[in-house]
């Protein structure tokens, strides 16, 4: 199933950057807010996947950001996200991915995540995880002042009250640094292979992190709610190579 999972996220990864090469204005609009976009090209993506999918296994479940829920209460069901990063791919930025999952009874089994403008294909099973042909593990950092994180801001784009920002104002101080690729699938993926030794962020949805989630704990990383419990991405997610988890969580509340 993983090879079938693999070659369909690398050519749906193709699909969004051709589709690139001619996006125009008429072709973006916003969704829930101003500034929570989409393109023509994440409902191409999408639709292509789907497509795909429905053809080898039409028995299969779908819920996809742009197309919703599809026989999700069958015995195998995918979670896709077709422009993770959509932010980045109007702006022609190389953090977006395709981000694609398939679960088994409500349990991840298989994972992929293309970054296609960065040549990478991030990917795990029940073998493992992987980057193109290598295998990956999350850092064995232990210390915060040596961790370089990642966040997002999904909130205030969506103007909640509850934010990121007094998260991100306690733990910015503690730690060597901090990025923000904008797409969660692949800070995920990059705390899997140990380029970020973790990741915090609210509001997002399943279709953000399934894939990338998964492939962080087969890498051996931990993924939780705000709060270290098993309500994310509803409560939060906070991802880390295990090793600083708890640490962070006291961080992050000020404990």
């Amino acid at each position: 199933m993983i090879e079938f999972v693999k070659i369909l996220a690398l050519e749906a990864g193709k699909l969004a950057m051709s589709l690139r090469e001619n996006l125009k204005a008429e072709d973006i609009s916003s969704k829930s807010t101003v500034r929570d976009m989409v393109t023509v090209a994440d409902r191409k993506v999408e639709e292509f996947i789907i497509s795909k999918i429905n053809k080898k296994h039409p028995e299969h479940g779908v819920f996809g950001e742009e197309t919703g829920k599809s026989q999700t209460d069958a015995e195998y069901v995918w979670i896709i996200d077709p422009i993770d990063g959509t932010t980045s791919y109007i702006h022609d930025l190389q953090y977006y991915s395709v981000s694609i999952a398939l679960q088994h009874n409500g349990q991840t089994i298989a994972a992929v995540v293309c970054a296609p403008r960065l040549d990478e294909l991030f990917w795990a099973d029940s073998t493992g995880a992987w980057l193109n042909d290598k295998r990956i593990h999350a850092s064995g950092s232990s210390q915060l002042q040596d961790c370089l994180l990642a966040t997002g801001f999904a909130c205030v784009r969506s103007n909640l009250k509850a934010n990121n920002l007094e998260y991100f104002a306690r733990v910015l101080p503690a730690i060597r640094g901090i990025r923000r690729c904008g797409s969660a699938a692949i800070d995920l993926c990059y705390v899997a292979c140990g380029r970020f030794d973790g990741f915090w962020e609210l509001n997002l949805a399943p279709y953000d992190i399934a894939a990338g989630a998964y492939i962080l704990q087969q890498a051996g990383g931990q993924v939780t709610d705000m709060h270290g419990g098993e309500s994310f991405p509803q409560g939060g997610t906070l991802a880390t190579n295990k090793i600083i988890h708890k640490i962070l969580l006291k961080q992050i509340h000020g404990n």
